[in-house]
């Protein structure tokens, strides 16, 4: 069956089979299958829903359900849960619609003893939960804000011990609450102005960002991202606004040499570029070829041509040998947990745990420890990360200015009054989808004394 439900059922089913994140299994998809616009918007719907309350979906389920969940096929508690989802979320989807086809994708494939099943717990669903009553806040907190905000409980517990537990609950919301598309505008080739009289009658809910000067953000755009003309003609990257304060933040100039290290897809990469007027020289160094391929290519688009790209392990101390005392400004966007943008991927919420924080704190260590000497002295060092956890933030500072003494955190007073918002005593940049509408990111910008 190629219809759209059943496309969602084997999208999440091997989202549980692979390590494969949900943006590249979602990448794979749209090449294999061209669905109409209606079609695809259900889809997106269902897998993107599905994932978001996946342990709210999975409280409910055990309720109806005679057999234990830990026994259940994962196929069979993927149909159970895109069939409740449409039930409860859904209201464009008739209720006998959601259960009638979800019994039938079992049918086809996990036979039809197990589409009985389906059947009952969906059924008896149906009848019965809205009168449950769900886990109490009261009684066991962390337990019941992650079962009714859909969050693994260890995520509720660290975020009530740094925030409180009202904030907690409020970021939980933020994160559930489906985010806009936000892109930074291409100053190389138009204005914000311009880029919105252009595209304003193709989108919806258009405004400009609070904080960058140049983000745009809207919903239900009428094409994809890549079919919009300014697109290919290169207006614009898709970039959310805290990532867009990270190179407001470097503050690369003209003429500089400026290290773009975990460039990846070249977000920043062409920010900083654009910053630089497309003057001085930026090398781009990622572990992985393929993304610094499609990083050229996406360069080329916006017509920036100072990119020099370099593939290879940061973590290995050899790569940068013959790059000692060279740059200008090094942006450090480090590999992390990515706890910042569950609100845009929220499978990070289900395939991460707490061990792997200290983890990515060991990775994020070396890299600055092996980045530090490409540095020239009295040059700058911006280290961000997608993540509001300290073992990725202010721990990693901690230890690294204990180990260099030669780099401080830099004077923030000459920065630009956008950053006052997210501006801590401590020097640290920190934003919050609860409390700034854009994506959970840490930045902190270092200065390599001169000897």
């Amino acid at each position: 069956m190629n219809d759209t439900r059943s496309l969602a059922l084997h999208l999440l089913n091997n989202l549980d089979k692979k390590k494969h994140t949900l943006d590249s299994l979602l990448e794979d998809f749209q090449k294999k299958y061209i669905l109409p616009k209606r079609e695809k918007a259900l889809f997106n719907a269902l897998v993107y829903g599905v994932i978001r309350w996946r342990s709210r979906l999975d409280w409910i389920i055990k309720q109806f359900s005679k057999q234990p969940l830990e026994q259940t096929n994962n196929e069979i508690l993927n149909i159970l849960r895109l069939g409740l989802f449409q039930i409860i979320h859904l209201n464009r989807i008739p209720v006998p619609a959601a259960v009638n086809t979800s019994v039938e994708i079992a049918k086809h494939t996990v036979g039809i003893r197990s589409s009985g099943y389906v059947n009952a717990v969906l059924r008896r669903t149906v009848r019965e939960y809205k009168s449950l009553c769900f886990p109490d806040a009261d009684n066991k907190f962390e337990y019941a804000v992650s079962i009714n905000k859909s969050f693994p409980e260890w995520m509720i517990k660290r975020w009530v011990m740094v925030l409180g537990k009202n904030s907690a609950i409020n970021l939980c919301d933020a994160i559930n609450n489906i985010p806009p598309i936000t892109i930074r505008v291409n100053t190389l080739k138009t204005n914000r102005e311009e880029f919105i009289n252009h595209i304003e009658q193709e989108v919806q809910n258009i405004r400009p960002t609070d904080y960058s000067p140049y983000g745009v953000s809207f919903l239900r755009p009428k094409k994809a991202i890549s079919e919009i003309e300014i697109f290919k003609k290169g207006w614009f990257q898709v970039q959310d606004e805290a990532a867009q304060l990270v190179s407001f933040l470097m503050d690369p100039q003209p003429g500089e040499n400026v290290m773009d290290a975990c460039a990846g897809l070249g977000g920043k990469t062409g920010h900083i570029g654009q910053l630089m007027g497309n003057r001085g020289n930026i090398t781009a160094i990622d572990s992985e070829k393929e993304k610094l391929l499609k990083l050229n290519l996406d360069m080329a688009r916006l017509g920036i041509s100072n990119i020099t790209t370099l593939a290879g392990d940061l973590g290995d101390p050899f790569l940068l040998k013959n790059y000692t005392g060279k740059f200008d400004r090094v942006l450090i966007d480090a590999p992390c947990s990515n706890m910042g943008v569950i609100r845009r991927n929220p499978d990070i919420k289900w395939k991460l745990t707490e061990k792997k924080l200290l983890f990515y704190k060991k990775r994020q260590l070396l890299l600055l420890d092996n980045l530090a000497m490409a540095l020239k002295p009295g040059g700058i060092m911006v280290y961000a990360v997608c993540s509001t956890e300290p073992e990725e933030n202010e721990e990693v500072i901690t230890e690294f200015l204990s180990k260099h003494s030669d780099f401080a955190i830099d004077d923030m007073s000459c920065l630009p009054k956008i950053f006052m918002p997210f501006y801590n005593s401590e020097g640290f940049i920190k934003t919050y989808p609860h409390l700034n509408n854009m994506d959970g990111f840490f930045s902190v910008r270092l200065i390599r004394r001169k000897q």
